[in-house]
């Protein structure tokens, strides 16, 4: 009894070996096969996402933000402080330069700013005056030097008969000394000559200061009122910018914008900058106005650029073509700086072009079936390339690929076989 249970032990152990040897091919097969798996019963499937090789024109563009600059706005501002008692101008009013804005009614410090101006414009006045004066004595003493100079160069002793210089005697002290007068008072009269104009513009400059300290505000440009809050009777306050010297900083009170259209700077990074050039153009949105588009044109690079936490960018400037009223400074833009255009060429998206081993390629559909081509490309845009030789236009190119997994249609599940040889290890079992 024990000989026949220790047989049937020895069965039971040899069958389930071969259950597990068969269970571990099943596993291999199913993922030698891939397309089908006995646990589950899918497949998979790719499909290929397609466009078409077309010959067009294709733009290159640059995307940056930016704002709208200032450039063509000056500041209306004064150093005076009182109390406003007449204003000329009104915010649309148009202006010129030197143009009278507003009267104030200067307080204390207000008269103690335009007096101590005023001096120092009467010093500069006197200082004009004196070196004028100095530069007439100059010029009457190098005339009179001169004369003297001429009168011994044209005597017998230092000049010939036929009136050609006596270059003997010419090298006597004396034709030496009145030459190096005239010289020597043709330079002074020149340097004097500097002088002067050094202290007329010291003169303008004390004028303007003036004009800043005194009780009339003036306009520095010519051009359109905008932001004038002020009325009569409003009060500009003291705003020293210094406890040591009482110096008084200027208290903006209006704007004067030109005719000139207004511009938009941007930061370009120094991997873009190569790309812009002066002249490319531009199309330009405002976060102000989502709806409209404005054009313009590149007028200025910064080349010396700005360097910020390690981070270097180079400010550049685009003028637009028109002058919208509604535009104002510093309002943020959008702009699209067009860096190259090419026309008549082949195109794909940009998706369709890849590299194999250095090489550039893409996949044609022929017959159905996607083959690999080499190709040259030239220029290329965020989401198209330019083709210059491998295809031609109308061929169909792999864009991407779509894997889906659907139910298989065939195969057997791997259990339904260890059924039957359960079934006829108990057959031989009751035998």
């Amino acid at each position: 009894m024990k000989s026949f249970l220790k047989n049937v032990k020895a069965w039971f152990d040899k069958q389930a070996l071969v259950v597990k040897i068969f269970i571990i091919g099943a596993l291999a097969l199913g993922l030698f096969f891939g397309g089908k798996t006995f646990f589950g019963g899918k497949k998979v499937t790719t499909q290929y996402q397609t466009d078409t090789v077309t010959n067009g024109t294709l733009v290159v563009s640059l995307s940056e933000s930016g704002v709208v600059s200032t450039a063509n706005n000056a500041i209306i501002s004064t150093q005076a402080t009182g109390v406003v008692s007449k204003l000329y101008v009104k915010d649309g009013d148009a202006v010129k330069s030197g143009d009278k804005i507003a009267e104030i009614d200067l307080d204390m410090v207000g008269k103690q700013t335009a007096a101590q101006a005023l001096s120092s414009y009467q010093s500069a006045k006197n200082n004009l005056d004196s070196a004028q004066a100095n530069m007439y004595s100059l010029q009457s003493t190098m005339f009179s030097n001169w004369d003297t100079f001429m009168k011994i160069a044209q005597n017998g002793t230092y000049q010939n008969e036929d009136g050609t210089p006596n270059n003997i005697n010419r090298s006597l002290p004396e034709f030496h000394i009145a030459n190096d007068n005239w010289l020597a008072a043709e330079a002074k009269y020149k340097i004097q000559q500097n002088v002067v104009n050094q202290s007329q513009t010291a003169l303008n400059s004390a004028w303007l200061s003036y004009q800043q300290a005194s009780s009339t505000v003036y306009a520095p440009i010519s051009g359109t009122v905008s932001g004038l809050s002020l009325q009569v009777g409003s009060v500009i306050s003291s705003n020293n910018t210094s406890t040591t010297n009482n110096t008084q900083s200027a208290t903006k009170i209006a704007n004067v914008k030109t005719e000139a259209p207004p511009s938009i700077t941007v930061n370009i990074s120094e991997i873009d900058i190569p790309k812009v050039k002066i002249g490319n153009r531009a199309s330009i949105t405002l976060d102000a106005f989502p709806d409209k588009t404005f054009t313009g044109r590149v007028i200025s690079i910064d080349t010396n650029g700005t360097t910020t936490s390690g981070v270097t960018t180079y400010p550049t400037v685009i003028l637009l073509d028109t002058d919208p009223t509604t535009i104002l400074p510093n309002m943020a833009a959008s702009t699209n700086i067009i860096t190259a255009t090419k026309s008549d060429i082949l195109i794909v998206p940009s998706s369709a072009v890849t590299t194999q081993n250095g090489t550039t390629v893409v996949q044609v559909m022929k017959n159905g079936v996607p083959q690999y081509t080499q190709v040259v490309t030239g220029i290329s845009s965020d989401t198209q390339t330019e083709i210059i030789s491998g295809v031609k236009e109308g061929d169909i190119v792999v864009t991407g690929t779509v894997s889906t997994a659907t139910a298989a249609t065939t195969g057997t599940s791997v259990f339904s076989t260890f059924g039957g040889a359960r079934n006829a290890g108990a057959a031989r079992l009751g035998r």
